[in-house]
């Protein structure tokens, strides 16, 4: 496993990082205790969760959230300190008016609920999972420096963010001498690329460590989803996932999917492996967030993850793309 610094910080978190919106989702808790002993013992260490993650994403009630963080923390007992422990506060979790959005009221109960989850004493990496259009950003940006002096937060981040809203956030950290989001977590992949036009430039200038979501497409670019065909059984779409069901009408899916299979076919590697390695290949990415549901997930992706592809290569993949019919 290769280790890449977060940002301009000294923190250095694996290239490849285990997403765990699925446990407690999708898949239980043994089955969970199996894909996170796999991702550590291949050298995985950035985990990465958050607060709303469990089944009430499916069925509509914020009551049953939790799910995810409370399995890490119970499988996480006793090798805590191997892993840098990352976690996500925003959206509804609960049915009271003040149970959403970045108010420093909110903030400060979300963060002790995902304490208790975890059986941590801190986070390595808090997060905001969105903009709060409605909570004044000095108040969110106090509300955290608060908790990193208090020592309940060791970094903070940012997720779904424009280049502009970080801009903006770190002006206000500047003013006030506050401390700044050293990190930026958003989709990314041969299917999502609008990081590229202003969020990824902004970050290299700006040492913002890019913390990659979905880098497989919601597994679009495994190949396993076909035109026509029932989707696999147990797999997002079967479940209904609507992003990826937005994803697969407004993108040639299919079609990009097919003209990459002869470049994979070309380096002896699958589709998946091809977009992982595509992904990891630009400098400006710090680390991958791979879903997995099953521990073969974590070892088919990490086979060729060390791979880089040339600038040719990488030409040849943009040229593929076009012709497939996407736009980035």
């Amino acid at each position: 496993m290769n280790y890449r610094k977060l940002g301009r910080t000294g923190l250095r978190v694996s290239e490849v990082s285990l997403g765990t919106m699925a446990f407690g989702r999708w898949i239980d808790e043994k089955a969970s205790a199996a894909v996170l002993d796999r991702a550590l013992d291949a050298g995985i260490n950035l985990i990465d969760t958050a607060d709303v993650y469990g089944r009430g994403m499916d069925v509509g009630d914020p009551s049953l959230t939790g799910e995810s963080e409370a399995i890490i923390g119970r499988v996480l007992k006793g090798r805590r300190d191997q892993v840098v422990l990352a976690t996500k506060f925003h959206a509804r979790v609960g049915t009271g008016v003040n149970d959403a959005g970045q108010s420093r009221y909110h903030l400060y109960r979300a963060i002790d609920r995902s304490l208790q989850r975890l059986q941590t004493d801190h986070i390595d990496l808090y997060q905001v999972h969105g903009f709060d259009a409605e909570t004044p950003l000095d108040e969110t940006l106090r509300g955290l420096d608060d908790l990193v002096r208090q020592g309940k937060i060791r970094y903070i981040g940012c997720s779904n963010y424009a280049a502009w809203q970080i801009a903006k956030a770190h002006g206000i950290s500047a003013v006030h001498g506050l401390h700044r989001f050293e990190s930026v977590q958003p989709e990314y992949s041969l299917i999502a690329r609008g990081i590229e036009r202003e969020l990824a430039p902004f970050a290299r200038s700006e040492q913002v460590g890019v913390i990659v979501y979905s880098p497989l497409g919601r597994g679009i670019l495994t190949g396993k989803y076909r035109p026509d065909e029932a989707p696999p059984e147990g797999s997002r779409l079967a479940a209904g996932e609507k992003r990826l069901q937005q994803l697969l009408q407004a993108n040639p899916a299919y079609a990009l999917v097919e003209a990459l299979k002869p470049l994979a076919l070309r380096r002896s590697l699958t589709t998946a492996q091809l977009a992982l390695a595509w992904v990891l290949s630009h400098p400006h990415i710090t680390s991958a967030i791979i879903g997995a549901s099953r521990p073969e997930h974590i070892t088919d992706a990490l086979q060729f993850a060390d791979h880089r592809l040339s600038d040719e290569e990488l030409q040849q993949i943009d040229e593929v793309s076009r012709s497939a019919g996407l736009f980035f």
